[in-house]
């Protein structure tokens, strides 16, 4: 007799690692796939041969030894690229990176950034996303907000900050006298990673061209860093939100310095309402900063 409630956590056991949407028609049945074949040992003539290229033999019959030895089987074609960096490299420094950087810069206009984004195929999180989430509000604002990724309603409308977290960073600007037609928002991860994990270091360096491109067409004056991810990228610094948030930094953009101020994401203040005072802190710093800027 299947229990219910077992099949219940089974599901739930899969949306929290991710496997929360279908990616084929078909399941894969991997218990019946061939198993991949396991390397042999090289033998003991082989490794006295490869030995042999890095010093003397091992013997001083070695060198007249009438034994052949075989020439070693060419090593397995590699990639003619790599798509993505592996966790230690810098970011920008995969292949897939350096297209996107490619493609981004020949984009003159947010239009045509938009649709070198949707067409870019660098990234493994577009063929798990419903919608490619590109921006909200207004891009003449002289205010932009970067968030982390979409979430699952970001997802299916395909614009940021739309869900429960939307609706709170909606009355964190009201209450500065702010609304979505006075900023621009957008995203690190145009793409929502599967189950709203963090993304890895591979995800950002193919996507970061496209947002630093972005921040550069808009042009803004003042920039705001919402989550950990956001501002560990921007501004290139290993400490956590709540380290670097609440102090004006700076983010150059096409060589001209423009403040930005790291602040905590509001999907953490609804898991955390006790952090709210520091968030109302830097909404009253970042009024301050307009204000001191001339924004209207």
């Amino acid at each position: 007799m299947i229990d219910v409630c077992d099949i219940l956590d089974a599901l739930r056991w899969h949306a929290d690692i991710g496997c929360d949407e279908a990616i084929g028609d078909e399941p894969t049945d991997w218990a019946a796939l061939t198993a991949r074949p396991v390397a042999r040992a090289p033998s003991a003539g082989a490794a006295a041969a490869g030995g042999a290229a890095f010093g003397p033999a091992a013997g001083p019959n070695a060198a007249r030894s009438s034994t052949p030895t075989r020439a070693p089987a060419p090593a397995a074609a590699r990639p003619a690229t790599t798509l993505f960096a592996s966790p230690d490299q810098p970011l920008g420094a995969s292949e897939a990176g350096i297209q996107a950087r490619a493609r981004a810069g020949d984009a003159q206009t947010l239009e045509a950034l938009e649709a070198a984004l949707r067409s870019f195929d660098g990234c493994p999180l577009k063929a798990t996303a419903m919608n490619t989430v590109f921006a909200d509000g207004n891009p003449q604002a002289r205010v932009m907000l970067i968030g982390e990724a979409p979430g699952e309603d970001e997802d299916r409308q395909g614009k940021p900050f739309v869900g429960v977290s939307g609706k709170l960073l909606d009355r964190m600007l009201a209450q500065i006298g702010l609304d979505r037609s006075a900023v621009y928002i957008s995203n690190i991860l145009p793409w929502r990673p599967p189950g709203n994990r963090s993304p890895t270091q591979a995800e950002i360096a193919a996507c970061l061209p496209f947002l630093e491109r972005h921040v550069e067409l808009v042009r803004p004056k003042l920039l705001v860093a919402l989550g950990g991810v956001s501002a560990k990228t921007l501004l290139n610094r290993a400490e956590g939100i709540t380290r670097l948030r609440g102090q004006w930094r700076t983010y150059e953009v096409a060589g001209t310095p423009v403040p930005l101020m790291p602040m905590l994401h509001p999907a953490y203040l609804l898991r955390n309402p006790i952090a709210k005072r520091e968030a109302w802190r830097d909404m009253l710093a970042l009024q301050q900063k307009i204000a001191e800027e001339g924004i209207k």
